[in-house]
């Protein structure tokens, strides 16, 4: 199939990034290089995307979907200093990928995942423990800083993450869960946030984000200071997710078919709603009508809103061109 490159997609496409800059225009660079330097794509002996990690199993179900799978079930998936790494690397590479519009995220075996790996913290402590108070901060907070990064490469991730949560889902987990786009689990899944139980505060993301995704301040702060447990009964009564099903399969099917229905529409349109969602979370209302005012100038020059209509005039499926 023919790819033509129209303004928008070329907008998009000639970036050559994964990370959306909220605060400017809605694109940026990725935080592990320089600003301004496109990501350096990882690619096999084939040329295709080389999506192979030690961690994580990531696999192409459908059409323009991508799988990804936490891959440490003998760990319950606990979150190692190696699983942070493959996240920030996996979901840039998926950004950049033009034959992937949505993706689904998932945990193998008996949990989604149990947090974080706790012998990699006293690892880390351990390594920094004979530096002085000083220099053992600046360590400490380079350390947790990368791990927010692999957390935010979620969020930020062009491509809608729906993310199907099954069993234990505790501590950094759920600051995973809450930078996904969708939020679906089964019946017996459960969630906790831990950290205050363990002497700190949630650092990762969860007290920015939980307040904002289940839009009640007064019960995303009791349970994350009182790190008590709470079922998937609950989660779904407070908005922390939006999808129950009876049971890991059931929920999984449901997340893959949001996925294949995201993946079937405009991926310029689709990526530009979420670039402008991204945007306007943290802004007023007005700013993010100008913003997506500005954006849509662009937008509207797509070949996929012609293909749009005239699909929805003679009532046939529609077929994109890859961004």
């Amino acid at each position: 199939m023919l790819i033509v490159k129209t303004p928008f997609r070329r907008c998009l496409h000639c970036t050559g990034i994964s990370k959306v800059n909220r605060n400017v225009t809605g694109f940026g660079s990725s935080p592990t290089y320089s600003p301004g330097l496109p990501v350096p794509a990882r690619f096999n002996c084939t040329g295709t995307r080389d999506y192979s990690f030690a961690t994580l199993d990531v696999s192409r179900p459908a059409s323009y979907v991508a799988h990804v799978r936490l891959n440490r079930a003998e760990k319950r998936n606990a979150l190692s200093v190696k699983v942070f790494e493959e996240i920030r690397e996996c979901f840039s590479e998926l950004g950049k990928d033009n034959k992937c519009r949505a993706v689904v995220l998932s945990g193998e075996g008996l949990a989604f995942s149990s947090g974080i790996d706790l012998s990699a913290l006293g690892a880390i402590a351990t390594g920094t423990a004979e530096l002085e108070p000083g220099r053992r901060w600046f360590a400490m907070r380079g350390i947790v800083g990368e791990f927010q990064e692999s957390i935010n490469a979620v969020e930020e991730c062009p491509k809608p993450v729906v993310v199907s949560v099954h069993g234990a889902c505790v501590g950094a987990a759920v600051d995973l869960v809450t930078a996904c786009d969708v939020r679906y689990a089964s019946l017996d899944a459960w969630f906790q946030v831990k950290e205050v139980e363990m002497g700190l505060a949630a650092d990762l993301g969860t007290l920015q984000r939980l307040p904002k995704v289940t839009g009640n301040h007064s019960w995303a702060r009791e349970v994350c200071y009182t790190a008590r447990r709470f079922d998937s009964k609950e989660a779904r009564d407070f908005n922390l997710i939006s999808r129950l099903e009876a049971d890991a399969e059931a929920s999984l099917a449901a997340a893959m078919e949001t996925a294949n229905r995201i993946a079937a529409l405009s991926p310029v349109a689709v990526q530009g709603t979420k670039i402008s969602l991204l945007y306007s979370q943290d802004r007023t209302v007005e700013e993010g009508m100008r913003h997506v005012l500005n954006m849509n100038g662009g937008l509207l020059q797509s070949e996929d809103t012609i293909i749009s209509f005239q699909s929805a005039m003679a009532k046939t499926k529609p077929e994109f061109n890859d961004l």
